[in-house]
């Protein structure tokens, strides 16, 4: 499988990103005639290679124009405004601040603006793929969602600058074709490096990470160091929390090509985020931290989803059950005991109604475990609850090869298993506590979360 790591230890911003793409290989005239199928005026690009602390990188910038002979300026996707608020479209960027998406507007200036729904409309009408269409969207979508959030407004009141509404639509997009056009299958991310310090914004001055951002990284794991300045802008942690599966450390990867996206401040440090482009093994999700909609589903041995199918399409493998006869404990104690268990790494934990001797009822413990780790499975039962004597026997496990995809619902992003069995999908479940989060924070019913997610995973591509 495809993949591409992004190594964000300068953080990431929109430009970035593509700058990154660029600099693995991706063909700008390419990406210039596929940007051109959205129908949008009033910007030429600039690439350059740029050199950060002796690292040779790709910088990308959009730039407005008025017309053909305009030289250009920096877009600036920095600002995000409602209609529900009050501005007067004055931007300071006097504090040390990150990346193109701030690039400095000396005069005050008048902005059309537009909403999310504009600019959703100019990416449905386009000529672009479907595929591209939905990421792009879905990337959006949740960039206005969480301004929405920010402001105390509905999603639709969120509008954008006209002059960022044009980088942002550019860099999102242009984001979105990159991946496409290099084949990647599965995006995989670092932990985020967020900066610190103050950034001056056209409402006042906010703590680093800014409002939009931290909202958006919730639920992904993010750090800080005495670095000064926004190193993961709005539009960065967009497109990086909806389209990476995963966070992480670098996981097995056969590393094809190494790209360098240069931001536009010089640092102690090379300003930059390294993206490795590869083919990712199997045993990949050992290592993979949790998305950003929640809990990751508990995997006690990820590997056993990443075996090679039989004949008959399956994954197959051995196993061993312990069981057990209970009939004098306290009911309130088998919980402690499940969830040792489960935290030791059992596969399954079941207790059964048993009529037991002496006409009395109990309950049949029933674990299901990899054979390496029985003996302290064993251990963790004997203490744990009455029985003195138990039994083990070896069983035979036929599992579906699955895989975790990530949907975008109106409550906000669920991951989904999909089990296949050769072509075909046999079963799509949503994460049961990404829908539960989600349906605590919105205080909707979880089954209204549940439908959401199926019905958008069925139109998830194969």
């Amino acid at each position: 499988m495809k993949c591409l790591y992004l190594d964000c230890f300068a953080g990431i911003s929109g430009d970035m990103t593509i700058g990154a793409l660029l600099d693995l290989g991706l063909d700008l005239q390419t990406l210039e005639r596929e940007l051109a199928k959205l129908h949008l005026r009033g910007y030429r690009l600039e690439v350059q290679r740029v050199d950060k602390r002796g690292l040779q990188a790709t910088q990308f910038k959009v730039l407005l124009v008025a017309d053909d002979h305009d030289a250009g300026r920096d877009a600036d996707s920095g600002f995000v405004e409602t209609s529900s608020v009050a501005h007067d479209h004055e931007h300071s960027h006097e504090a040390p601040h990150e990346h193109d998406h701030t690039g400095a507007h000396d005069q005050p200036h008048q902005h059309e603006h537009r909403s999310l729904r504009d600019i959703l409309h100019i990416i449905a009408t386009s000529d672009l793929s479907d595929r591209v269409k939905e990421r792009a969207s879905a990337i959006f979508t949740r960039l206005g969602q969480a301004e929405a959030t920010v402001h105390g407004v509905d999603v639709q009141e969120v509008h954008f600058h006209e002059v960022g509404g044009v980088d942002a639509i550019v860099d999102i997009t242009g984001a979105v074709i990159g991946l496409e056009l290099l084949g990647v299958e599965q995006v995989i991310a670092s932990p985020l490096h967020l900066g610190s310090g103050f950034v001056r914004m056209s409402h006042g001055t906010y703590p680093i990470p800014a409002p939009a951002t931290a909202q958006l990284v919730r639920g992904v794991p993010v750090y800080a160091t005495e670095a000064k300045g926004e190193l993961v802008t709005p539009t960065g942690a967009a497109i990086v929390t909806t389209l990476a599966q995963s966070f992480g450390p670098l996981p097995m990867l056969t590393i094809e090509q190494v790209g360098y996206g240069a931001g536009s401040r010089d640092r102690d440090f090379p300003n930059v985020v390294r993206a490795y482009l590869g083919e990712l093994t199997p045993r990949e999700p050992a290592s993979l931290a949790p998305l950003p909609s929640g809990r990751e589903p508990r995997a006690p041995h990820p590997e056993q989803h990443a075996m090679p199918l039989n004949a008959q399409g399956y994954q197959e493998q051995t196993a061993t059950v312990i069981e057990a006869n209970i009939d004098d404990m306290n009911p309130q104690h088998f919980e402690v005991l499940l969830a040792a268990l489960l935290q030791a790494g059992a596969l399954d934990v079941i207790l059964i109604p048993a009529q037991m001797k002496k006409q009395r009822p109990g309950t049949l413990l029933q674990v299901v475990a990899h054979t390496a780790d029985v003996n302290d499975l064993i251990g963790i039962i004997f203490r744990e609850s009455t029985t003195i004597g138990l039994r083990t026997y070896g069983v035979q496990r036929y599992m579906l090869p699955r895989e975790t995809r990530q949907v975008v619902t109106p409550y906000g992003a669920v991951r989904v298993k999909v089990a296949r069995h050769g072509d075909a999908v046999m079963n799509i479940a949503p994460e049961y506590e990404d829908c539960r989060a989600l349906a605590q924070q919105h205080n909707v019913a979880l089954k209204l979360v549940y439908a959401a997610a199926l019905a958008a995973a069925q139109t998830l591509p194969e």
